[in-house]
């Protein structure tokens, strides 16, 4: 028989990456839980993890028991509210890839507000990588993150498509202009979005035309970008739906990349897709009937 306290373990050792920081999650000792993780293989007959410099990651036998343990632990939270008399509510774990603008999120928040109150969610940011292996490991049910990539392994569904554009602020010399050539920046100052999926190719268009701007600033958070583009620090790429008072967006002459972002849906979750959380039906209706 399988002690529910083994299961927990093993799911913290799985979201928390590795042992360290799996117990100070649970509040017990490492060597405690690493004696649980042993015992929980034994009584299965299977080595649960790999164990690699430092990393861990599933086995096959791993993976296999990974969509039972997140079920069983989801039924005892589930029962022990009811036997509290607390309406079992579910938690939609929303996995939100960092370069999607938080007034997306916000807005669809307020407006599942109106609907459901009681409605609950947990944003998880992550890259894309880091929300693909949060999807693959149960870690999240669904993710907004970019779709269209040619990948097979989950279920997806596309809320809007979008391109590209040079934010400046209001002042900046150039704002006048509906399309600006890469040549006109030359002598601007740029800031890099080190999250930017079309890093690579942003490099590659202004290398091309001669460009090979200063650096002010290179950062993952776009919050701090925007403030330093209001600033006047630098100017940089970003997708069309970054909306910020006091900054400009200008389209690019000959850089027409799109992005396509959208829902990713995790095995485990696959029938939210059918009879979805509230959250997830205002941001399709909001992402898709603009």
């Amino acid at each position: 028989m399988i002690d529910r306290y083994l299961l927990r373990y093993f799911l913290a050792v799985v979201d928390h990456g590795n042992f360290s920081r799996a117990a100070v999650h649970l509040n017990v000792a490492q060597p405690t839980l690493s004696v649980g993780i042993a015992k929980l293989e034994k009584i299965l007959e299977s080595k649960l993890f790999h164990r690699a410099n430092r990393r861990i990651h599933l086995t096959d036998s791993g993976t296999r028991l990974l969509e039972y343990a997140r079920r069983i632990e989801s039924d005892f939270n589930q029962a022990e509210r009811a036997v509290r008399g607390q309406e079992a509510q579910p938690v939609l774990k929303l996995g939100i890839l960092t370069s999607i603008p938080a007034k997306i999120l916000s807005d669809a928040i307020v407006q599942a507000r109106h609907v459901d109150d009681n409605a609950k969610v947990e944003l998880v940011e992550g890259s894309e990588r880091e929300l693909t292996n949060h999807l693959a490991r149960g870690r999240v049910d669904a993710a907004m993150t970019l779709v269209e990539r040619g990948g097979e392994r989950f279920l997806e569904e596309t809320l809007f498509r979008e391109g590209y554009s040079i934010a400046m602020p209001e002042n900046h010399a150039l704002a006048d202009q509906e399309i600006i050539p890469g040549e006109a920046l030359a002598d601007n100052t740029m800031i890099v979005r080190r999250h930017c999926e079309v890093l690579s190719e942003t490099s590659k268009h202004f290398t091309k035309r001669g460009v090979r701007p200063f650096f002010a600033y290179k950062s993952s958070n776009d919050e701090r970008v925007l403030e330093m583009i209001k600033a006047g620090l630098g100017v940089t790429v970003m997708p069309d739906s970054y909306d910020c008072s006091h900054i400009i967006m200008r389209k690019m002459a000959g850089f027409d990349l799109v992005r396509s972002v959208g829902l990713l849906w995790a095995p485990h979750a696959e029938k939210l897709y059918h009879s979805p959380p509230v959250i997830v039906d205002v941001l399709r209706a909001k992402m898709t009937n603009p």
